[in-house]
C-alpha cells in the first residue's frame, strides 16, 4: 500500500503549540489544579472576555480555562471515565516519575502507570485526572529518541492482526507512523 500525496500545498507556517482550551465546572477548582499540582502561573486575561475563564501559563504553552456549569448537560456518562492510557490526553515531560507517584499518592489522586519500552529504552508513565476528568500524563519520554522519519524504513500494517516485523526504526516509530499514515488517509472535510 503507498500512501499518495493528497495536496500540493506546503504546510501552514506554524510555529509551536500555543495553548490548549478546557471546558470546567469551576474554574476556580480547575485554577487550584493546574497551579499547584502542575505548576502552572495564572496569566492575564483579556478584558473584553464576557465569560468566567482563566488563562495559565508554564512549560511553554497556556492552558485556557473556559467556565461551563451545565458541562455535564452534554456528557451522558455519569460515572467519571476510567482513567485509560489510551485515552484523549496531554501529556508533560517530567524529571521524576517517582516523586510524582509519592505526591499523587500524598494526595489522595487516583492514578495508572503504564512502562513503554523501545530497543532497551524505557519510558514510564502516570495518568490522572483533572477536577474535569480530563487526562493528564506525566512521562519521561525524552528516553525514546525521536527519529525522522526518514531514517526508519516504514510499511503501514492494513491492520492490528497482520503484523509486520519492526524493520530499521523501533517498535515505537512504526506504530507511531502507522497511526500517522491512517489518520492521514482517514481525514474528511
Amino acid at each position: 500500500m503507498e500512501i499518495e500525496e493528497v495536496s500540493n500545498y506546503e504546510a501552514l507556517p506554524l510555529l509551536s503549540l500555543n495553548h490548549v482550551s478546557l471546558l470546567c465546572r469551576s474554574v476556580l477548582d480547575s485554577m487550584r489544579f493546574y497551579e499547584e499540582i502542575l505548576g502552572f502561573v495564572l496569566i492575564k486575561r483579556p478584558s473584553s472576555f464576557k465569560f468566567n475563564g482563566a488563562w495559565l501559563y508554564n512549560y511553554g504553552f497556556g492552558i485556557h480555562l473556559i467556565e461551563n456549569p451545565s458541562i455535564d448537560d452534554f456528557d451522558t456518562i455519569v460515572e467519571p471515565r476510567p482513567i485509560n492510557p489510551k485515552d484523549n490526553h496531554i501529556s508533560f515531560q517530567c524529571r521524576d516519575v517517582g516523586l510524582v507517584k509519592k505526591r499523587l499518592e500524598d494526595m489522595g489522586m487516583k492514578y495508572v502507570t503504564a512502562v513503554v519500552e523501545d530497543e532497551g529504552n524505557r519510558v514510564d508513565q502516570v495518568f490522572f485526572h483533572d477536577p474535569d476528568g480530563y487526562m493528564i500524563e506525566l512521562c519521561n519520554c525524552e528516553n525514546i529518541p525521536i527519529l525522522p522519519l526518514s531514517s526508519c524504513s516504514f510499511k503501514p500494517r492494513l491492520s492490528s492482526f497482520n503484523r509486520a516485523a519492526p524493520t530499521k526504526c523501533g517498535f515505537m516509530e512504526n506504530m507511531m507512523m502507522e497511526s500517522l499514515s491512517m489518520d492521514i488517509l482517514n481525514i474528511s472535510f
